[in-house]
């Protein structure tokens, strides 16, 4: 399999369908919307096309691979590859206008990530990385912010749409780095989350009740940019396991105050 190739294409696909996003962007029919399960989850005939277009084209990249997607093209594949993707990732930004939302890819070779892409729409900002590769954005190589305080350091969350027993604790989480950072951002996508501190803009990001196509994409890219992802414990189970931590050098800062509160 030659990575370089196929992360080639995964980026022209990306700006492809970018501007497809982007298009309807501009004159969005708002009376297209649907909702899925809660009133915060929401899904438009945006998200539904761009998860077709990507899925139709990136089963010619990689015949045979398989499929989990958020909009619910999942399938095995006949091989050891499966892609990870969520169309749009902040589509509640994209239904309101806030021009923060992106396509997020990430392939996997026996479940483990061999590529990630992260195209930010608005801004035309591809981050990517491949196996044994460097993280770029556009063509520029990025890496993890040096910062090794959190006093010094702007930290990135989200707020899950579903909320478990474990609700108090989070809360508890954010007032503490709230107290103790330069302060916490909500941009409403996890992909642009994990991308901003792969490329230093932030220092780190938290989030729990995630799932694996908001993450799969940024969270190795930041891998590749030199930082450190895990759960919540501190273990390898971020991918699946809906909790993710993912910073430079305040990982072990961040990950000591997530541990004592949940």
């Amino acid at each position: 399999m030659n990575l370089l190739l196929v992360e080639k294409q995964v980026i022209q696909l990306c700006e492809e369908v970018g501007n497809f996003i982007r298009t309807e962007n501009e004159n969005f029919d708002r009376t297209r919307i649907e909702q899925k399960g809660s009133f915060s989850n929401l899904v438009s005939y945006v998200d539904k096309e761009a998860e077709l277009r990507l899925v139709q084209r990136l089963s010619e990249i990689i015949p045979g691979a398989g499929f989990i997607a958020e909009e619910g093209t999942d399938s095995e594949g006949t091989n050891e590859y499966k892609w990870i993707i969520d169309p749009l990732d902040g589509t509640t930004n994209f239904l309101h206008g806030l021009p923060i939302f992106a396509i997020s890819i990430g392939l996997t070779r026996k479940d483990q990530t061999v590529l990630g892409v992260v195209y930010e729409v608005s801004h035309k900002e591809c981050f990517h990385a491949i196996e044994g590769g460097k993280a770029y954005c556009n063509e520029k190589e990025i890496h993890v912010s040096n910062i090794q305080s959190l006093n010094e350091s702007l930290l990135a969350t989200g707020f899950p749409y579903y909320h478990t027993d474990k609700k108090e604790n989070y809360l508890e989480i954010i007032r503490i780095f709230l107290e103790q950072t330069h302060g916490i951002r909500r941009l409403g996508s996890a992909a642009i989350d994990l991308a901003y501190v792969a490329c230093g803009r932030m220092e780190g990001f938290f989030e729990y009740n995630l799932k694996p196509w908001d993450v799969a994409g940024g969270a190795f890219i930041l891998q590749q940019a030199g930082g450190k992802v895990t759960d919540f414990s501190g273990g390898n189970n971020f991918l699946f396991g809906g909790e993710l931590c993912a910073a430079g050098g305040v990982h072990g800062e961040m990950l000591k105050v997530i541990k004592d509160k949940w």
